[in-house]
């Protein structure tokens, strides 16, 4: 059974996210649309705060956004307590932040990776689990800390 997946993106990273979605509807996961819909200027923040809201709601397991570099649509979803996103344009980066941090939340950068560099981030960063080692959960238990402390 396939996960639920919200997708967002602003003009930057709209053609890149509608291929997102495609590549993982086609594996059986379920896709849910946050925007942009087309490639008329808009604000990341915006489409972050949509598709990690589902997240946080539990409505979908996870989220993936993309912008043109990922760095501004990271850092909006890194503002929503409860969202551990994580910039990837490599495939150990991608494996690295499930097993280590627990990510719920992928950004990409749509001028910096390409179709098939993206899609085998996403498959990456799907298929592995978090390693839930103890020194791995202390941590992300102080990422909370901080995040109960700043995120008021």
């Amino acid at each position: 059974m396939g996960l639920r997946i919200a997708l967002g993106s602003d003009h930057g990273g709209f053609r890149l996210k509608e291929f997102i979605k495609e590549h993982l509807t086609k594996q059986g996961h379920e896709c849910t649309d946050c925007g942009t819909y087309d490639e008329s200027s808009v604000d990341y923040p915006d489409y972050a705060l949509k598709a990690c809201q589902l997240v946080t709601e539990g409505k979908c397991d996870r989220a993936v956004l993309v912008c043109s570099t990922g760095i501004g649509i990271s850092i909006a979803a890194n503002k929503i307590r409860g969202i551990r996103c994580a910039l990837c344009h490599d495939l150990l980066s991608a494996r690295l932040t499930r097993e280590h941090n627990n990510t719920n939340v992928l950004a990409m950068g749509a001028f910096i990776v390409g179709e098939k560099l993206a899609a085998a981030i996403v498959d990456e960063w799907i298929k592995t689990p978090f390693s839930n080692e103890e020194r791995h959960a202390n941590r992300i238990n102080k990422v909370h800390d901080i995040e109960n402390r700043y995120l008021k």
